[in-house]
């Protein structure tokens, strides 16, 4: 399974959040962890705001960037056609960044329409768009017992 994460759930494999649990399994059960270019500087914004909030301790913001910049070359990270972008935006009303990632994800899942394909993203509107544009959310996986 390829597996695209939006930044929202990039971040919940650093950060401990409501489902982050389901999120690392996806990603244990994955061939290929993908996202788009702009998830890096999204998540790393993401840790600085929560440090400056005082949600994050210097150690732990510092933690946490380095593992994200660690693992980046271990993801597949995309690229994307500002003109998709553009246009689902204006056709789902999308944030832009969100857009951005959609568009990412759907240039990666057209490149082989057999491999199964899902994405996740914990934002509702974005989530709708990519359903309406035939992308899933994966299945937690099954464990034999």
């Amino acid at each position: 399974m390829i597996l695209y994460l939006d930044t929202s759930a990039l971040v919940k494999l650093y950060v401990d959040e409501e489902q982050s649990d389901k999120v690392r399994e996806w990603v244990a059960e994955a061939e290929i962890v993908a996202t788009c270019k702009v998830a890096l500087p999204e998540a790393m914004s993401a840790f600085a705001r929560r440090h400056k909030a005082k949600e994050l301790s210097l150690s732990e913001f510092r933690r946490l960037k380095d593992a994200l910049s660690a693992d980046w070359g271990h993801y597949a990270v995309v690229d994307f056609d500002e003109m998709d972008a553009a246009q689902l935006a204006i056709k789902h009303i999308l944030r832009g960044f969100d857009a951005v990632h959609l568009a990412a994800a759907l240039l990666l899942k057209r490149q082989d329409e057999n491999t199964h394909f899902g994405f996740v993203s914990f934002d509702g509107r974005q989530n709708a768009a990519a359903k309406a544009e035939g992308c899933r959310e994966p299945a937690i996986p099954k464990r034999a017992d």
